[in-house]
């Protein structure tokens, strides 16, 4: 029974763009997003007591266990042996799992240390970069309103280096670590899920023996800082699984413009937390760095609908 759950919950459907399946479909993406929104609460549970890099390792590890016993409950085992017998995936899933472990890394230290406005920065920037990574590396044309939505974001990013002397450099790696990693996974056909577990299996003996290295010079508190931490590490890998599962369903019942708008729901709501929930400052230079990603983000979703909606005419 839970096979066919999973199968169904997952596979395609003939009504997947149709008016039954928009419904259960922009569910799943509201709680996809949601989701991810809310990470940024969920890391701060830990406080200063468990090293950002115990999390990391923690997420890492435990992702790969749940998400193998996932495989293994739907009966998708056959998958993981096909795949393995693809050298040059498994050579990208490889150069993804670095990227994807340097953006956790990077997201898990800047929600831990009072920068969660950058990550939101961060994934604001992240559909604008993967235009231009398209355009550098897979050919792909940029449309005039995705060039100037382009040039709004960097000038904002280069307005706030040469007026006030900084830049966002954990949003810029945020968004570039996920931006190499979204520009792998695009070219390796393989699901979603069978990937992801994968990327895992292939961090996993880094990351047991990294923790194990902690544990013996006394770094770590997983065991030995109640079960509070304990439960909050292992969730890592929980709440890991869980959007992917959310996205999945989504990603096969809603039109990509409708996905599209959807994943500002994640930034939007590491934005509010930092602000109103931890009280991180919004300065200046964040108003105007902040604001040019949105009037490129605007100009981006915009070109996004219309060729949306020539799309749909040119089909009829």
């Amino acid at each position: 029974m839970s096979k066919r759950i999973i199968s169904n919950a997952l596979a395609p459907s003939s009504r997947n763009r149709g008016m039954d399946g928009a419904v259960p479909g922009a569910a799943a993406g509201i709680a996809a997003f949601g989701i991810w929104a809310l990470f940024p609460i969920y890391f701060n549970q830990f406080g200063q007591e468990v090293s950002p890099w115990e999390i990391l390792l923690h997420r890492m590890i435990w992702s790969g266990v749940i998400l193998l016993g996932f495989v293994l409950v739907a009966g998708w085992s056959s998958r993981v042996r096909g795949l393995l017998r693809r050298p040059r995936a498994m050579a990208a899933l490889a150069g993804s799992a670095l990227a994807m472990a340097a953006n956790w890394a990077v997201f898990i230290w800047a929600v831990t240390h009072g920068q969660i406005l950058q990550s939101s920065l961060g994934y604001y920037i992240n559909p604008l970069l993967n235009v231009f990574l398209g355009y550098c590396f897979l050919g792909e044309r940029l449309q005039p309103l995705q060039r100037l939505s382009v040039a709004i974001a960097a000038g904002g990013v280069i307005f706030a280096l040469i007026g006030y002397g900084r830049i966002p450099w954990l949003a810029l790696m945020m968004a570039t670590c996920f931006g190499i990693y979204g520009l792998i996974r695009k070219q390796v056909e393989i699901d979603s899920v069978t990937g992801l577990l994968m990327e895992t299996l292939l961090m996993f003996p880094v990351a047991a023996g990294w923790l194990v290295a902690m544990h013996l010079r006394g770094e770590t508190v997983f065991l030995q800082s109640g079960l509070r931490n304990d439960l909050l590490l292992v969730g890592t890998g929980v709440i890991t699984l869980l959007p992917l599962l959310f996205f999945a369903v989504a990603a096969r019942r809603l039109r990509l413009a409708t996905l599209g708008l959807v994943q500002y729901i994640a930034p939007t709501g590491h934005f509010l937390i930092s602000v109103f929930l931890y009280g991180e400052p919004f300065t200046t230079a964040d108003a105007i760095t902040f604001g040019c990603i949105w009037i490129g983000l605007a100009l981006y979703t915009a070109d996004m609908w219309l060729h949306h909606r020539m799309t749909r005419r040119i089909v009829k």
